[in-house]
């Protein structure tokens, strides 16, 4: 059995995908911690369309770590998805999995993603936990999703509307926020943000802490 790695997180590098010399080590990587297989057309799909959601965690030239997303519209609301998130097992433990999914979550509320998605084995507690920590709720439970016959929880996280955003953009304006466009009339805006709000528990002033401050001490 491997034993864990010895590393100071100073020695870990993050860095986002940055070209095909790039490529074969996500799939190592994936191929060799995953149980589900992946083509290399799926692999490419996902980091040509989305090279600036996918980062590598690299610990003295070693790539240690990587995470795979996409987002786009769903349903009238623009989502991102997480579809691969992989440490290697002698580096687990140590905030790797956290720092990199928090760098997607980053990137994809700052491009307007109302919320996040992806699917975890439910035997994966190790995931589970992480996500659960990052303010993930459990929507739905797949049966027999994955190949090996292995059930899947669907985790997703909410960005909750701030009130701030939506008086800041009318003042600048003078009109309705874009944000209303979907009918919602202005003085119902503090409600609406209230109700969003609402649908994550853990309210946006945690997702905050969790995208800026970057705390480390994840269970994978």
């Amino acid at each position: 059995m491997e034993g864990k790695a010895e590393f100071d997180h100073s020695e870990i590098e993050y860095v986002s995908y940055n070209g095909e010399h790039h490529l074969p080590l996500i799939m190592n990587l994936v191929d060799q911690e995953l149980s589900e297989p992946y083509s290399i057309f799926t692999y490419r799909y996902f980091v040509y369309l989305w090279p600036q959601l996918s980062f590598l965690a690299f610990h003295k030239g070693k790539c240690v770590g990587t995470v795979v997303c996409k987002m786009g519209e769903h349903r009238n609301t623009f989502r991102g998805y997480i579809a691969m998130l992989v440490v290697l097992n002698s580096y687990r433990g140590r905030g790797i999995a956290t720092e990199l999914v928090t760098r997607s979550i980053k990137v994809m509320m700052e491009s307007g993603c109302e919320e996040v998605t992806l699917e975890a084995e439910v035997t994966n507690k190790g995931a589970l936990a992480l996500y659960s920590r990052l303010g993930f709720i459990r929507a739905k439970r797949l049966f027999r999703y994955y190949l090996n016959g292995v059930d899947a929880f669907r985790l997703k996280l909410l960005f909750p509307r701030p009130e701030a955003d939506f008086s800041e953009s009318m003042v600048a304006t003078g009109n309705e926020s874009h944000r209303l466009a979907d009918g919602i009339p202005e003085e119902n805006s503090k409600e609406h943000s209230k109700k969003a709000n609402e649908r994550n528990p853990m309210g946006i002033k945690y997702v905050k802490e969790i995208l800026y401050e970057m705390k480390l001490d994840s269970y994978t």
